[in-house]
């Protein structure tokens, strides 16, 4: 799964490198520890532009009664998503791009987890597939736009770490994910590979990011000397 990253860049860097035409959000604060039900910055494609906006981390369909599935909602499985219900229409109508400094997870240790922060061996982000819908609240009727974050199985360099990673998209399929006139929920699901390990690396990290209060770019400086198990 995928349960914390990183964006920490601009509105501007983030559109500068994912081709964006237009800029539909007021800046997002720096994070580092992006966690469920935040809201982070998407690319999607409106009318053949590509807009990036703000979405609260954690999918609400439409038909949802409330707000309490977007935690369950967070990430959705690869393999799996063109036959849910929560994800199959998202799928098929309304794909998106979710730029990450990085991303975070952790390797389990005799007496506890080690976190490791994965990341693209160029400096670039990484470009996570996702999903989004827009929900109205039934009681206040607000508007909501939500996403999530695919996941698949991992590459040989996270698979040490953890059995799923999200799915990241290379550069040359993502005007192809972010096509609304591909709305085949199986054509859109074959685009989804395993990101080549040789375009990531990794390093551990201080446990200080297993609490959501902490913030800074502490977080994904190299621990030098990881103990054999951590608290």
């Amino acid at each position: 799964m995928c349960g914390r990253f990183v964006q920490s860049q601009s509105a501007e860097k983030y559109a500068e490198f994912l081709g964006v035409h237009e800029i539909k959000i007021d800046p997002l604060s720096p994070s580092y520890n992006v966690a469920p039900t935040d809201h982070v910055y998407a690319v999607a494609e409106h009318e053949g532009h590509r807009l990036l906006g703000a979405f609260r981390w954690g999918l609400l369909p439409f038909w949802a009664k409330d707000k309490k599935m977007a935690a369950r909602n967070i990430n959705a499985r690869s393999e799996t998503a063109a036959a849910k219900p929560s994800f199959k229409e998202s799928l098929a109508k309304r794909r998106c791009l979710i730029p990450a400094d990085g991303f975070y997870e952790w390797q389990r240790k005799e007496k506890g987890k080690l976190p490791h922060y994965i990341y693209g061996k160029d400096g670039n982000p990484l470009v996570f597939a996702g999903l989004w819908s827009s929900w109205k609240d039934p009681e206040t009727g607000e508007r909501l736009r939500t996403c999530t974050i695919l996941t698949g199985e991992p590459n040989d360099l996270v698979a040490p770490i953890h059995d799923r990673m999200p799915v990241s998209l290379p550069p040359e399929v993502w005007e192809t994910w972010l096509n609304r006139d591909m709305d085949d929920a199986a054509e859109a699901a074959k685009l989804l590979t395993v990101y080549p390990s040789d375009r990531m690396a990794l390093h551990p990290v201080s446990t200080l990011v297993n609490k959501v209060a902490n913030n800074t770019p502490e977080l994904i400086k190299v621990l030098e000397t990881p103990a054999a198990t951590q608290p």
